[in-house]
């Protein structure tokens, strides 16, 4: 394999909030440029004018492409010239026009293949909408984006647990769910556990939708019509799963120790009790995509940005979960190669 360092594209987030901080904080660690060759897809004034307010020294190599990208500097393609304006802690029209340009160039590489993966700084979900950005987050759009159905995985080194239905109003949430998106979710996370954490055989623990899992219909029934349905077909397309499992009574008894990750039906069941556990560290990546994407489990940090408060942590592990992710799943395409195709083709170039 290559010794070249995983090319690392990020994007700068929300100008006025924390994510330009913590990705300066992250990458003044030169134990960083051992592991990958960081390219921001933002600009080297928007970049300064941070740095100046951290009150710190950052050396950075300015380029047009991410082609250009020298190890062990910290790389900014200039997605825009012009000096914007940065408001700390107030969202702004302008701080989601110029989070979007990161974005986008950033996914234009990413596709193009000149970065080998994304992590991605907190946005504003609400001054980032546009004609050209009408969705709830960041999933939704690479979803979009790559043309894959995505699912949002958590992950610490205390566990993981995705989501079936994310950005959500709770009012809405059963109705969306049915069998076949619940079995979609398992699949995609089944599938990611294996050739992205390399685990042979990964042990998924599916939470219910209602208090105490229905309690056998009493307090709801979609545990009975729905979900158990669904767990059942998993199973029978050899997945190990188990559950529905009653969400308080399972992370109450940290039930989520004995399973390589857990999927609850909606975005708080699963995120309260990851942030309660790992917030300093978690990470959130988006699972069943063609390409990688890592972002940290924070938001912007209005209430702090510009105070030079932010931990970088989070950031700083969404960047080694990327690289990590990418090895091991360039190692299981390895594994997984066909060689009697490749051994056909040496004899037909003969």
């Amino acid at each position: 394999m290559s010794e070249q360092k995983i090319k690392v594209g990020i994007t700068q987030g929300d100008p006025n909030g924390i994510g330009l901080e913590v990705i300066i904080k992250t990458f003044l660690d030169p134990q960083m440029s051992e592991i990958c060759t960081p390219v921001l897809f933002g600009s080297q004034k928007t970049f300064s004018f941070h740095r100046k307010a951290m009150n710190v020294e950052m050396r950075f190599n300015q380029i047009r492409s991410a082609e250009q990208a020298l190890p062990r500097q910290f790389n900014i393609v200039n997605v825009y010239e012009e000096e914007i304006p940065i408001e700390f802690g107030n969202s702004t029209p302008a701080a989601g026009k110029y989070a979007l340009k990161s974005i986008d160039a950033a996914c234009e590489a990413l596709e193009q293949k000149k970065i080998d993966v994304l992590v991605t700084a907190p946005i504003n979900k609400h001054n980032i909408q546009s004609d050209q950005f009408q969705f709830k987050g960041h999933t939704d759009y690479l979803e979009m984006r790559f043309k894959n159905p995505a699912l949002m995985l958590m992950c610490s080194d205390k566990f993981r647990v995705g989501v079936v239905t994310g950005h959500v109003p709770v009012a809405n949430i059963s109705a969306i769910i049915n069998e076949d998106k619940i079995v979609q979710k398992i699949k995609i996370m089944s599938k990611s556990l294996v050739e992205d954490f390399g685990i042979r055989k990964p042990k998924i623990a599916v939470l219910g939708l209602n208090p105490h899992a229905g309690d056998n219909g009493i307090i709801g029934t979609e545990e009975k019509s729905v979900i158990a349905p669904a767990i059942a077909k998993a199973k029978s397309e050899g997945m190990f799963v188990q559950g529905p499992y009653s969400a308080d009574g399972f992370f109450g008894s940290m039930m989520q120790n004995k399973f390589d990750a857990v999927l609850a039906m909606y975005h708080d069941q699963g995120l309260v009790p990851f942030k309660v556990l790992a917030f300093d560290s978690g990470v959130n990546y988006t699972a069943g995509l063609p390409v990688i994407r890592t972002s940290p489990d924070h938001g912007v940090g209005y209430d702090i940005a510009g105070q030079n408060k932010a931990s970088e942590e989070s950031f700083r592990s969404a960047a080694y979960l990327a690289c990590d992710i990418f090895r091991t799943r360039n190692g299981w395409k390895e594994i997984t190669a066909n060689p009697l195709k490749s051994h056909s083709h040496e004899r037909e170039s003969a």
